[in-house]
């Protein structure tokens, strides 16, 4: 079947591009199964469609607060982790570090965190009626033509700004080898039956998901990897002749596939794997921007292709553009 729904028929599917059944692959089962986990594992952590953006919802509970409260030195305190390092240090021999277990067991297949949303009323531009953005629409845009565009634009580009200076986000560290999300925040004004809400990247599970199976790179690199393998499994027998003087020639299928693999991973980097700007940041990428264009070193069509290939923030994306055709025009 050359759409396979399941995991047999990807690894029928790969034989068949190695040639079976007209050629014996002298691949064990086994080894067959490894590899497969292998580039499962490679799609889910690599590739854009190997996972998909979804927001969590986590109810705040008593024990989490008391494992978040915990100090050191308390006898029988709750979550407390101590570490002894036994080393000589003038007097010294032993040294404890404690640490508390703020923490929240999160899903195995989470393997991104970007952050959680305020939980606590904090946003001081967008909390309430007194707030500077319905006092905004209350005096300025009453009704619609009131104001310009790039003015309403450039207001609400400085008033995230200031939102961003006085409300501060809430840390977190993550792991996806831990399975564990550290909330290093106050939790002392967090309430039982607080609702967290976590922005996180989930892995795609062929189970679910079975058109997985028939992902085109998924199905390139599994032959590969199976090709390689096959290879490698054939080169104890270089040399040897079989009856009718055919030789196997492993080291040359071994090549082969590598030079496969190799194509492919460097495809992964150009075309399959998320742009690595968006993962520095806006800020600056923003920076970058700006001063190609103060220097007059990056031409229209250029700015544009850059724009659109990279910047998310569209109402950024307009300011910026009225600005880049106002200063070199």
């Amino acid at each position: 079947m050359a759409q396979p729904s399941s995991r047999q028929e990807l690894i029928d599917y790969c034989k068949r591009k190695l040639g079976a059944p007209v050629l014996e692959i002298n691949v064990a089962d086994e080894q067959i199964e490894d590899l497969v986990d292998d580039a499962i594992q490679f799609f889910q952590e690599r590739h854009f469609d190997g996972v998909y953006q979804t927001y969590m919802k986590y109810q705040i509970t008593q024990d989490d607060i008391d494992r978040g409260r915990a100090r050191g030195g308390n006898v029988g305190g709750v979550g407390i982790v101590t570490t002894t390092v036994n080393q000589t240090v003038g007097l010294t021999t032993s040294f404890k570090f404690e640490e508390n277990s703020n923490y929240l067991p999160v899903p195995p297949s989470v393997i991104g965190v970007n952050k959680i949303f305020h939980f606590d009323g904090s946003n001081s531009i967008t909390n309430n009626m007194f707030s500077v953005k319905y006092q905004l629409f209350l005096n300025d845009i009453y009704y619609w033509g009131s104001t310009e565009l790039l003015t309403y634009a450039m207001v609400k580009t400085y008033l995230e700004d200031i939102d961003f200076l006085l409300t501060t986000q809430k840390q977190i560290r993550f792991n996806k080898r831990q399975d564990r999300l550290y909330l290093d925040i106050d939790w002392g004004s967090v309430s039982v039956g607080t609702y967290l809400i976590i922005d996180c990247f989930r892995t795609m599970d062929p189970s679910d998901y079975t058109r997985v199976w028939n992902d085109s790179f998924l199905k390139m690199y599994v032959t590969a990897l199976i090709k390689k393998q096959w290879g490698q499994n054939l080169i104890k027998f270089q040399g040897v002749k079989l009856p009718g003087g055919v030789e196997l020639n492993g080291r040359q299928i071994y090549d082969d596939a590598q030079r496969e693999i190799d194509i492919i991973m460097e495809k992964m980097s150009n075309t399959y794997e998320l742009p690595p700007l968006d993962m520095i940041g806006w800020s600056y990428a923003q920076s970058i921007l700006f001063t190609r264009i103060c220097r007059r070193t990056i031409t229209c069509s250029e700015f544009n292709k850059w724009t659109t290939s990279y910047v998310r923030n569209w109402s950024l994306l307009y300011s910026q553009k009225v600005y880049y055709y106002k200063y070199n025009n």
